[in-house]
């Protein structure tokens, strides 16, 4: 099995959410589907910060953080071959493993961690499990287009909640609004957004 390099030692770089990185990453995931290991340490180094971002937005602890990226990153190295470039952006592909990870880590809880039922419903709510799915069954054209068709506000509200990972509770302070309002909003927008996706 690959050694993943600590992500505690991984230097922050450019998102690589914009189109012409997207398309190295999506190559890098394909040689990494070959097991080839230089590719694998280099979409490493790419895309090490932003898994660790967003796991670390759902366990609220650096070490556990650390240890779930690792397993992530060895779940990548495993699975690269299943990455399908016509489905799912590269990064959206890897964020969803690593929100997994995260995910049921927490539904674990480790000796020494200590999460509610509560919590782990609000981690859930929050998993932009509607997004991903929508861009597995529909072109990013397309979803760009329906996003655009949302008013500013909800845009807005669904890019930073289901693209950057921001919780409700950093919405409600954002936006100033009650997490409640944010709730359903979320949901209004999904709603909109599912409709315009419709065949």
């Amino acid at each position: 099995m690959t050694e993943v390099p600590s992500p505690s030692v991984a230097q922050r770089l450019p998102d690589p959410g914009s189109p012409a990185s997207a398309a190295h990453i999506a190559d890098l995931l394909h040689k990494v589907a070959e097991k080839d290991r230089a590719a694998f340490a280099e979409l490493y180094k790419s895309t090490a910060p932003k898994l660790f971002g967003t796991v670390l937005r759902i366990l609220n602890q650096k070490s556990w953080a650390e240890d779930v990226v690792q397993d992530a990153y060895v779940k990548i190295w495993q699975k690269a071959v299943q990455f399908d470039a016509a489905k799912a952006s590269p990064i959206t592909w890897m964020v969803t493993i690593a929100r997994n990870s995260a995910i049921d880590a927490l539904r674990k809880q480790p000796t020494g961690q200590k999460a509610s039922q509560e919590e782990l419903d609000q981690v859930a709510a929050v998993e932009p499990n509607a997004i991903f799915q929508l861009e597995n069954e529909q072109s990013l054209r397309q979803l760009h287009h329906c996003l655009d068709e949302l008013d500013e506000a909800r845009r807005e509200m669904v890019q930073l909640a289901y693209l950057k990972g921001w919780s409700r509770a950093n919405l409600s302070t954002y936006f100033d609004q009650p997490v409640n309002t944010i709730k359903t909003g979320l949901h209004r927008a999904l709603k909109q957004l599912k409709r315009c996706l419709a065949p």
